[in-house]
């Protein structure tokens, strides 16, 4: 008589279980984030494409780093990566009390999308640990920085390529104003995700056994 092969612990099987789905769903918010990229690139807004790209890039570099499929952060931070880019697919040109929708909204939410993901990243894949104030601090820099940095490609796009995303022929005074408001949108978003950050990620989910947490790529 055979003897019937030991089963893995339901502790194991779980562990498997919540490191499958979480890979899963990281895996198909990445999938949503490449298609809003493509779907930008054929509708004319390169600089979008690029930043949708960007965070897809973020979103499977500790996957392709450790050469695991399921090396994903907890596919929330992906989920709300991907608000922006379906915004853009949804709801385009659509206004709400005279707010765009496209506009300041759903482009800082991206902003700090991207600030959120390299601080999962960085508190999940690396031996760095903050303090609770420096860890909403440093997704709020984060937030500022990357506010900059889109600001800057806005600019160098339309002085290079002829694009009119910043320099619209509005003067400028109202473009330096509007730049004003939107890092003061682009910190709003940032506090808000930082404050996510913290009492989310860090301490209501339990994201430990979604992933591989060794640096050597075995568990």
């Amino acid at each position: 008589m055979s003897t019937p092969e030991p089963r893995p612990s339901p502790g194991l099987l779980d562990l498997f279980e919540r490191r499958g789905l979480n890979a899963a769903l990281g895996w198909a918010f990445v999938g949503i984030l490449l298609v809003s990229a493509g779907v930008a690139v054929g509708g004319g807004r390169p600089l979008w494409a690029g930043f949708t790209l960007a965070l897809a890039a973020l979103a499977v570099a500790p996957a392709v780093a450790r050469r695991r499929v399921d090396a994903m952060v907890p596919w929330e931070v992906l989920a709300l990566a991907s608000v922006p880019a379906l915004g853009r697919l949804l709801v385009v040109g659509r206004t709400v009390g005279g707010v765009t929708l496209t506009g300041r909204i759903t482009t800082y939410v991206a902003v700090a999308a991207a600030a959120l993901i390299i601080a999962v990243e960085l508190d999940v894949f690396t031996p760095v640990r903050m303090t609770h104030s420096f860890a909403v601090l440093f997704v709020v820099v984060a937030t500022v920085a990357t506010a900059g940095v889109w600001a800057e490609a806005r600019w160098l796009s339309d002085t290079l390529l002829g694009t009119s995303v910043l320099l619209d022929g509005r003067d400028e005074h109202v473009i330096e104003t509007a730049l004003m408001w939107d890092f003061v949108a682009a910190t709003v978003a940032g506090v808000v995700a930082g404050v996510v950050f913290e009492y989310y990620f860090r301490r209501f989910a339990d994201a430990t056994p979604r992933y591989p947490t060794d640096a050597g790529g075995e568990d």
